[in-house]
């Protein structure tokens, strides 16, 4: 015999209908089985007796009351399977249930009861719609907002789902959860899958469902529904609470009920009178709910006939030829003005344009959404036509020529358009066969044309506004410029150079009347960011040229051209131009001067000692900058005081790599760079043959301003100095000999003869 029981725990929410299901297998005896139910606040509690299936009077006395109104009752299902159910569960049921079945078997084996944990939990479902616009026009969007919460105290979830109610039936638009899928009722699956129905999750339960392009097949009163779900073990749903609120009712305005167009023109007047040539101007103004939702067809009709359309993808299709006679209707035009505001004009009206004139206008919706890889489905929702506008167009009987000839002659005339001139009119209509007639003919009086001609000058002066005086300074000019019968005008200005007066002319850079400046084909692209040309006035330009060269030395100038135009929108006309005087750039390159000097703090080193000499340059005049100068050094070495016969002893070229040459000493040189202009040699370790005299010679480089290019300046030679090297008892060895010297002079060089002194008073002198 095996007992089972519905899977647990189960958790339900107080209030709500409870069923537990129990069914037995494997048993002996007879087929039909009965059944006893118990239950106990807690697992090891007392059980308290529910109900019984052949016994009435089985139930608690505390149960009887509820089982007796049906609140507790057990339904057989099955031969061997019964259903306990609880109309409405209270907290008080939350428990532990038993399921028995009395033995029927010869041998007792297998378990005779089953038992399941109930958890009740309170009712804290809340569904809160927002109520949504009563009336929405037909292809407007629409959102239906719903907030669904619960107090988790178990493991429970939640669900949302929007219904709409046509009569009695309720149909399902879309619904989200328990698990977080989305499933949508039949008839709404297409606009989903279309993007025509959009779910909005948002913050702390609000959820908001977006129809968009809505149709009169919406209205209805839409409903919110919220569901509370626990998931038992075995993998089952169970709805256990839910709640279903009222969000309002929806009408959907058709747009041929807000759909509205009125025609209308610049006169006050229901009729427009223009003659002949004139332009016509109608207006057709579109208002409808959700405008900018509407794709719109706009049509212009004269006499019912077509003129032009606007289709709604804003392609233009003129039908003024559909009359039938070619070329008698005036060009028409049709452009959007505005959000439902469209402008006719016909120019050139002849008598064929007269007639009523109204304005047709289809909406379309676009129905459905957008499915993917393509369009939504434009459907024509609505068509209205609106008032007349009458327009009539004169015949000419009666003319006054002489008033005529003032508005044919061009304001802008030349000296060549002077003389007699008469003016002739033929009048023409069309006649009832549809030909065009001549009906009037006159010709003005004879007018003379004559004005004093004022012709428009041009002057243009060029002066210094920064000299360039050395190599590598900026130059700068500027050219003013001055008019007289020109009126409004713009300027061209080409900036051209010649080395001398009698050279080629070169163009430098070009200014064009839009104040577009290109660089003239000499220039070299390298240099062109150092060449600026601006207008700096109305009638002022400016020209700069940054680290003159000694290429840049000439003759600069203006060549200014005036330009007018005719009428607005059309092209440059030439009036006049001139040249301005020559600026000069006149400089010579000096180049900078350099000096040298050797200097020493000792004269006399002992040996093994290190004598330094220090060899100095000097800059003077147009001092380059630091990166700009290099020297090359050399050092030379003579045994003797002012020998003529020097040897190099070390050198350093002017990238700063040192040469040390072969010597007949045991010593060592280095050559250290102190600063930009000063350069040590370094003797290590002296040794007598390193006596002797020593000069410097160097070869300064400087980046020449004038040229662009390394520059080599002449070779500088530096004084001399003697160094000594002197070993210490030195001293002592030179006094040893003097007084060695002495001793033998007075020993060894004496005269011993004796000569006898002379008889005149005048004595020899003897000295030893």
């Amino acid at each position: 015999r095996v007992v089972t029981v519905s899977p647990g725990p189960l958790i339900r929410v107080e209030g709500q209908p409870v069923s537990i299901r129990c069914d037995v297998n494997e048993y002996g005896g007879p087929r039909e089985q009965d059944f006893e139910w118990m239950m106990s606040r807690d697992s090891n509690g007392q059980r308290i007796m529910i109900i019984s299936t052949f016994d009435s009077s089985y139930s608690h006395p505390s149960l009887s009351k509820r089982v007796a109104s049906g609140d507790i009752s057990v339904m057989r299902l099955q031969d061997n399977e019964v259903e306990l159910k609880i109309a409405e569960v209270k907290a008080l049921d939350a428990g532990f249930y038993w399921c028995q079945t009395p033995s029927t078997d010869s041998v007792i084996s297998g378990n005779y009861e089953a038992r399941v944990q109930l958890t009740v939990i309170p009712n804290t479902l809340k569904v809160s719609p927002q109520t949504p616009p009563p009336v929405v026009p037909e292809g407007s969007d629409i959102t239906l907002s719903c907030n669904v919460t619960r107090e988790l105290t178990h493991p429970t979830y939640l669900s949302i789902t929007w219904l709409v109610k046509k009569g009695a039936t309720s149909e399902e638009i879309l619904a989200f959860g328990p698990q977080g899928d989305v499933t949508t009722g039949p008839k709404y699956a297409r606009r989903y899958a279309d993007g025509g129905i959009r779910l909005v999750p948002g913050k702390n339960g609000l959820f908001e469902l977006v129809i968009s392009k809505v149709m009169s097949s919406d209205e209805g009163i839409y409903e919110c529904n919220g569901t509370e779900w626990t998931h038992e073990s075995g993998g089952k749903w169970i709805k256990i609470v839910q709640s279903t609120k009222k969000m309002g009712t929806v009408s959907v305005t058709p747009t041929g009920q807000s759909l509205s167009v009125k025609a209308s023109s610049s006169s006050s007047s229901s009729a427009l009178l223009l003659s002949p040539g004139n332009t016509l101007t109608l207006l057709c103004s579109v208002t409808a709910d959700n405008l900018p939702a509407l794709a719109l067809e706009v049509t212009w009709l004269a006499d019912g006939r077509d003129i032009v359309t606007m289709d709604r993808s804003g392609v233009v299709i003129s039908n003024t030829s559909t009359s039938g006679v070619q070329g008698k209707r005036g060009e028409a035009s049709l452009e959007r003005t505005g959000a439902g505001d469209y402008r006719l004009q016909v120019r050139t009206m002849s008598g064929e344009d007269g007639g009523a004139y109204v304005c047709r206008v289809r909406a379309f919706i676009e129905k459905g959404g957008r499915s993917a890889g393509g369009g939504g489905r434009w459907h024509m929702a609505a068509e209205k036509t609106s008032n007349p506008v009458t327009v009539k167009v004169s015949q000419i009987m009666k003319m006054n020529v002489a008033t005529l000839i003032a508005c044919s002659l061009s304001l802008c005339l030349q000296e060549v358009d002077m003389g007699l001139y008469v003016c002739t009119v033929s009048a023409w209509s069309v006649n009832s066969q549809g030909d065009m007639v001549k009906i009037a003919e006159q010709q003005s009086s004879p007018q003379t044309i004559r004005w004093v001609t004022k012709r428009p000058s041009l002057n243009v002066i060029a002066r210094h506004i920064r000299e360039a005086s050395v190599g590598g300074a900026t130059f700068e000019m500027s050219c003013t410029v001055a008019t007289d019968n020109l009126g409004e005008v713009s300027y061209s200005v080409l900036i051209q150079s010649q080395e001398s007066l009698d050279s080629n002319v070169r163009t430098i850079m070009t200014l064009d009347p839009d104040n577009v400046v290109q660089h003239g084909g000499v220039t070299d692209p390298n240099r062109r960011d150092s060449l600026v040309l601006t207008k700096s006035g109305q009638a002022e330009f400016r020209f700069r040229l940054a680290g003159v060269q000694l290429s840049d030395r000439g003759y600069y100038w203006c060549d200014v051209t005036a330009w007018t135009k005719q009428q607005p929108g059309k092209t440059w006309t030439r009036a006049t131009s001139a040249e301005s005087n020559k600026v000069k750039i006149d400089f010579q390159e000096n180049g900078p001067s350099f000096s040298i000097a050797i200097h020493s703090d000792v004269s006399t080193v002992y040996p093994w000692e290190t004598a330094k000499m220090e060899c100095k340059l000097s800059v003077s005049g147009s001092s380059p900058k630091t990166d700009d100068l290099a020297y090359e050094v050399h050092w030379f070495f003579t045994r003797l005081r002012g020998g003529e016969t020097t040897t190099q002893v070390a050198s350093i070229d002017r990238f700063g790599v040192m040469r040390k040459e072969a010597r007949n000493s045991s010593s060592d040189i280095s050559i250290e760079r102190k600063d930009t202009h000063t350069y040590t040699m370094n003797i290590h370790g002296t040794h007598d043959s390193d006596s002797g005299e020593y000069h410097c010679m160097a070869t300064p480089w400087y980046l020449s301003a004038s040229t662009g290019a390394w520059t080599e300046a002449g070779e500088l030679m530096s004084s001399r100095i003697f160094l000594t090297v002197r070993f210490a008892g030195e001293e002592c060895v030179g006094l040893f000999s003097l007084v060695l010297g002495l001793v033998c002079a007075q020993c060894c060089c004496r005269n011993t003869a004796h000569t006898p002194r002379s008889r005149n008073k005048l004595m020899d002198l003897e000295m030893d």
